[in-house]
């Protein structure tokens, strides 16, 4: 049968990550190349000056708290597409390791059963990222917009309130800056949007695993009866697999813990501001949509977490049944008891975690 390649599935996501300069080539992490001077030019222009020049603004703005708000509400955006910025170059060596061990032969399924059997959990996940894309190009379209979708440009009014050291209020330094925060919001919107769908897409794989070891050990029956240790090394493949999916896992998650952690805790606050902002704004305004369009995409992208964190839970679970559903009547004494230890291993569940404050699960979700 034909290899899957797992690599493939995520290679759109990873030219956008290249592009941004967060994919360096080969295996490992950042060397002394031009790619990582082009990282580092990108992430002073886009992430740390478009964000200072924000923040220094506040103390401008101090007495306007419709402005503070709206300030601090895209504030907390960018500065978690550079959190996670943070997070995906210091933990680079891992995802580099965890994406090469991928496409490893234990992970690969055995037959067409098998790989129609997670082709389900590709698609879903592909579906989920297409819905993330589409509010977050329409929030971002919005918001680059909103200047010129209510003339606000006459004024030379930025789509981001922001401080700069010249002014902005002649040309071409209006068209120029203006140019320069459309760049920069696209910027952090591609890294924030990736980042996301990397570690949806590392869970959905870890519970693609659980469906291939689920189908191995409910199959355990279809053994040769002049082969009286055929059951036994099947089934202690089948404890290999598990020993190395639970370790991907360990790995995964030791990747992606801070992103996770700093995605609900400013997705929370955010959608708090947002909220808050719709009192204020007017309805079904440029910016009210872009609001709505803002929610829509925090509550996918927290639904992208739970949604594959509640599945690896219950993938897991499922398990220890499929043991049950094996042929295990007519194998010797000794397998019988290699299936109870095993069995027994596999009462405890896999649970994806952020620094062990909360797990991701539709009960999280709600």
């Amino acid at each position: 049968m034909d290899r899957l390649d797992w690599n493939r599935i995520f290679r759109f996501n990873i030219l956008m990550l290249k592009l941004t300069g967060l994919w360096p080539s080969g295996d490992g992490s950042y060397g002394f190349n031009l790619y990582t001077l082009y990282t580092i030019v990108s992430i002073l222009l886009f992430h740390i000056v478009f964000i200072g020049t924000q923040t220094i603004n506040l103390y401008f703005i101090r007495d306007d708290l419709n402005s503070i708000t709206g300030t601090i509400f895209i504030l907390l955006t960018d500065m978690s597409a550079s959190l996670k910025t943070y997070g995906l170059i210091k933990n680079m060596k891992i995802l580099k390791q965890l994406m090469t061990t991928v496409n490893h032969d234990v992970f690969q399924p055995k037959t067409p059963q098998q790989k129609n059997l997670i082709l389900p959990n590709i698609r879903f996940w592909q579906i989920i990222v297409l819905t993330v894309w589409f509010f977050s190009a329409g929030c971002l379209i919005l918001w680059s917009l909103f200047p010129i979708l209510d003339k606000s440009f006459h004024q030379y009014r930025l789509p981001f309130l922001a401080w700069y050291p010249y002014n902005i209020k002649t040309s071409p330094q209006y068209e120029l800056t203006y140019a320069y925060q459309v760049v920069s919001i696209s910027v952090l919107a591609v890294v924030n949007v990736n980042i996301d769908n990397l570690i949806a897409y590392l869970n959905m794989y870890v519970g693609s695993q659980f469906d291939i070891l689920w189908d191995d050990l409910r199959n355990l029956r279809g053994f040769d009866k002049n082969d009286k240790d055929y059951v036994n090394r099947k089934l202690i493949n089948c404890v290999h697999h598990h020993r190395e999916i639970l370790k991907f896992a360990d790995y995964a998650n030791r990747f992606y813990n801070w992103l996770l952690f700093v995605q609900f805790f400013v997705g929370g606050f955010s959608l708090g501001l947002a909220m808050f902002q719709l009192t204020v704004v007017t309805p079904f305004s440029s910016e009210f949509h872009s609001l709505i369009s803002y929610l829509n995409a925090i509550v996918v992208q927290v639904f992208l977490y739970c949604w594959f964190g509640n599945e690896i839970e219950i993938k897991s679970r499922k398990l220890p049944y499929a043991i049950f559903q094996s042929n295990w009547t007519d194998v010797s004494a000794e397998v019988k008891k290699n299936m109870i230890f095993f069995g027994l291993r596999l009462q405890k569940s896999l649970q994806i975690s952020a620094f062990g404050l909360f797990f991701l699960s539709l009960e999280t979700f709600v």
